[in-house]
């Protein structure tokens, strides 16, 4: 019970602080950035360019 409790009141939580549906798409997407990120010399570059465009969707006006 207290399990449900706590899934509910996150995901009211994250109603209130932007757009549900690009967080759906851009949070996976940083999650994958950050798993590429440890790959050496270019994990980096790939890390920044994911990220660029997990932005870019966030500002999407859904």
């Amino acid at each position: 019970m207290k399990y449900a409790k706590t899934l509910i009141l996150v995901l009211l939580a994250s109603q209130l602080s932007g757009c549900f549906f690009t967080k759906l798409v851009s949070v996976p997407m940083r999650v994958g950035a950050a798993v590429i990120s440890i790959v050496p010399g270019a994990g980096n570059s790939i890390h920044d360019t994911i990220d660029t465009a997990a932005e870019t969707l966030d500002d999407v006006p859904i």
